[in-house]
């Protein structure tokens, strides 16, 4: 029996863009995220997993990040209405179907995860989403991250081979390069085969800044170049890797049992889909929800 951690936001926007808007709730909002969260939801309790949480974002704008660092996701939109509807939808049919749901104004998703991860380290627990940012968690007892829609596992020595490092190295490669999707900047002239050369043989950046008059000397294209870049940016560097880093201590007040899939009250799980326009998956939440031992429902 596996254990799921999810990152909700990365299903909920595909099935928002790749869905046609053929659901609408009784309040008039389409709800075709809604409809298409619901149902991958009930594929993984299909699954029967030990444990199974989701996060969700509500930090755009108001993380700890942005504090550090104004310009951080500067480039992304506030939710419209319209969307901002079905982001909380989907947390509702979550937690109707007896998933324990995270969110934080000052944290985000990933350092829900990455929390959650800890708190399952013993479990080995598989991060459901594609984000290349969460392949640090392999290096905290996550086993692999499981991008749902194209069914492909990626462990420790797949990153390794995709990036050219280690998952515990992952934020310093981030830093290094840059994050164009959180507005994060990179070193100038740096990219990934450098970063990853880079981080071969420097363990993370502070090894890296501390011994950067060494980069100069190294087989590298252009490396007595990068060695002053190194220099010049030093606290933009490290400042990065701030912004890169997942928080693992967020004080959340779950216990692991709370992590189980919880009973579910089936009628009020069918009102609410019936409420959200999506009642044609009432007689799939009804097969899902009956396990080989009896039933949660």
């Amino acid at each position: 029996m596996s254990s799921y951690l999810i990152d909700s936001s990365v299903y909920i926007f595909r099935y928002y863009f790749a869905l046609p808007p053929n659901w609408h709730s009784r309040s008039g909002y389409s709800t075709e995220a809604v409809y298409g969260f619901t149902n991958f939801l009930l594929d993984l309790l299909a699954r029967k997993p030990r444990h199974i949480a989701c996060a969700f974002d509500e930090s755009l704008g108001s993380c700890f990040r942005n504090t550090l660092y104004p310009d951080y996701k500067c480039s992304r939109a506030l939710p419209d209405e319209a969307l901002a509807f079905q982001l909380v939808a989907c947390r509702e049919m979550a937690e109707v179907l007896g998933i324990a749901s995270f969110s934080s104004a000052c944290y985000e998703a990933d350092d829900l995860l990455a929390t959650l991860t800890r708190k399952l380290r013993n479990h080995a627990p598989v991060i459901v989403s594609r984000d290349k940012d969460l392949g640090q968690l392999m290096a905290r007892g996550a086993s692999s991250l499981w991008d749902f829609a194209a069914d492909r596992h990626m462990d420790s020595t797949a990153l390794e081979q995709k990036f050219g490092v280690r998952p515990a190295q992952m934020a310093d490669y981030l830093a290094l390069v840059g994050d164009t999707s959180d507005d994060i900047p990179g070193v100038p002239g740096v990219g990934s085969k450098t970063a990853a050369a880079l981080l071969a043989v420097f363990d993370d950046i502070e090894a890296l800044l501390e011994q950067s008059e060494r980069v100069a000397s190294l087989p590298i294209r252009g490396a007595k170049g990068i060695a002053q870049r190194l220099v010049e940016h030093a606290d933009q560097l490290r400042l990065a890797k701030r912004l890169t880093s997942l928080v693992e201590n967020i004080p959340l007040g779950v216990k692991v049992a709370d992590l189980y899939p919880q009973p579910v009250d089936l009628h009020l799980a069918k009102a609410l889909a019936e409420e959200f326009g999506i009642g044609g998956l009432a007689g799939k939440m009804e097969r899902t929800l009956k396990r080989a031992e009896g039933e949660f429902i």
